[in-house]
């Protein structure tokens, strides 16, 4: 029973929406109402700025380390691995805001940095080269994850790891198929940091 209740809380605990709740408090707006409708870093950058957008982003990688940690505590590699796919889940289908959240990048990469943080942090200057070059948040998204699981099997990690890294990036690949579609169209919207900053 200790084990479903872990993954019960993971869920919640990926339910909670940081863009969400700065969305209310902040502006008074329900952020998936605004912008690309996502409630998540790069939306909340796009239609708050950039300092709510690093508190976002902050909030939704703790998720996903708290939720992980809290199943390694209990139960080990097997029940961390399942919390870290609950929490991604939560975040994504939160039951709490209708089913209509995030797209997981930032908790999953929460969920990474617990299970092998070094790989994570590699995943993480990828995904800021790709921003920096491409100006595509979303194509640094769709980099990060999947950069993580292919660490994971060179690096011939533990085999829950990688399943979970699979599972990840095909859920994180789902949730971008209409970015997926929008870059090849080359109508995607590219995220300029440093004006927004300057505007701020």
């Amino acid at each position: 029973m200790i084990e479903i209740a872990v993954l019960v809380a993971a869920y919640l605990i990926g339910n909670i929406s940081p863009a969400y709740i700065i969305g209310k408090f902040a502006a008074n707006i329900d952020i998936r109402e605004h912008g690309s409708g996502n409630a998540g870093t790069t939306n909340i950058i796009r239609v708050m700025g950039p300092k709510a957008g690093i508190f976002v982003l902050i909030a939704d990688l703790l998720k996903g380390v708290l939720a992980v940690w809290i199943g390694r505590l209990v139960g080990g590699d097997l029940l961390a691995v399942l919390a870290g796919f609950f929490v991604v889940v939560g975040h994504n289908w939160p039951a709490l805001l209708k089913f209509k959240g995030g797209k997981g990048v930032a908790t999953s990469l929460g969920v990474g940095l617990i299970i092998s943080p070094q790989y994570a942090l590699i995943c993480l200057g990828i995904a800021i080269i790709v921003i920096v070059i491409t100006k595509y948040v979303s194509l640094a998204s769709l980099t990060g994850i999947p950069s993580w699981t292919l660490l994971l099997i060179i690096g011939d990690s533990n085999r829950l790891y990688i399943y979970l890294g699979i599972v990840l990036s095909l859920l994180a690949i789902f949730k971008h198929r209409s970015n997926i579609r929008r870059i090849y169209k080359g109508t995607e919207n590219k995220v300029n940091i440093k004006n927004k900053l300057n505007r701020s």
